[in-house]
């Protein structure tokens, strides 16, 4: 058997892969808010605990957000996250790596879409709803496909557990850490993509930053297996 063969079919190596991509779609993510909230009006389309603060903000009519904006998000995003888990539960059967790559390139796609729309018609009211849209809807359908995967600590959209994992169960805490490392890198790609996203957004506009997340996103990035295999590629 070959060296490349050899690795193809090492599960610790397919669990480092199977990081990677969940790290990449994690800055995805920052990408996908920085162009929500700073660009669409205050709402987030990855990350739906801020949404549900940011419409409880809306609907006490503080300044600068918005309800329908925001509904929109909430909407689509469980749309998405229906579908997804319709499509799990329906193929999920046979091979999971095959409804992941179908899934995470239809998230690419959708981004894709509304990387175009932001080109062609920026400014738009329709375009603010059809960006919410197209990027709440491809986050669900997103969180389902991670969600079934059910890797520890890379749900790629909320970082609240994992840093509370990263403090709690630290050598200052009570455990040893031994996460430590895939924690804090989640943090990060969540960070450099918000960061990135925000500088795209403030000097470029929304097209940029929605076609990067797009490319990244995309499905040279989705050869995923499931989590009970993913226990050799903790960090």
């Amino acid at each position: 058997m070959s060296t490349e063969t050899k690795k193809t079919h090492d599960p610790e190596a397919r669990g480092v892969r199977l990081v990677v991509v969940l790290l990449s779609l994690t800055v995805v993510s920052g990408l996908i808010d920085a162009v929500s909230y700073l660009g669409l009006g205050h709402v987030f389309t990855a990350n739906m605990t801020g949404n549900v603060v940011v419409l409880g903000f809306a609907a006490a009519g503080a300044p600068g957000f918005s309800i329908p904006h925001t509904s929109t998000s909430l909407a689509c995003f469980l749309v998405g996250a229906a579908v997804g888990g319709r499509i799990a539960g329906r193929y999920g059967g046979g091979s999971r790596r095959t409804w992941a790559r179908v899934t995470l390139t239809a998230e690419a796609v959708f981004v894709g879409i509304s990387a175009v729309v932001a080109f062609a018609a920026p400014g738009a009211t329709a375009t603010a709803y059809t960006l919410i849209a197209l990027t709440a809807f491809a986050m669900g359908l997103r969180n389902a496909t991670v969600r079934k995967l059910g890797v520890p600590d890379l749900t790629t959209t909320v970082l609240t557990m994992t840093l509370t994992g990263l403090a709690s169960e630290s050598a200052a805490g009570d455990g040893s850490g031994h996460r430590s490392p895939r924690r804090t890198a989640a943090v990060l790609a969540m960070l450099a993509g918000a960061t990135l996203g925000a500088w795209l957004v403030i000097h470029h506009g929304l097209g940029i930053p929605l076609l990067l997340a797009a490319l990244l996103a995309g499905p040279q990035l989705a050869p995923c297996r499931t989590a009970r295999h993913a226990s050799a590629a903790d960090l």
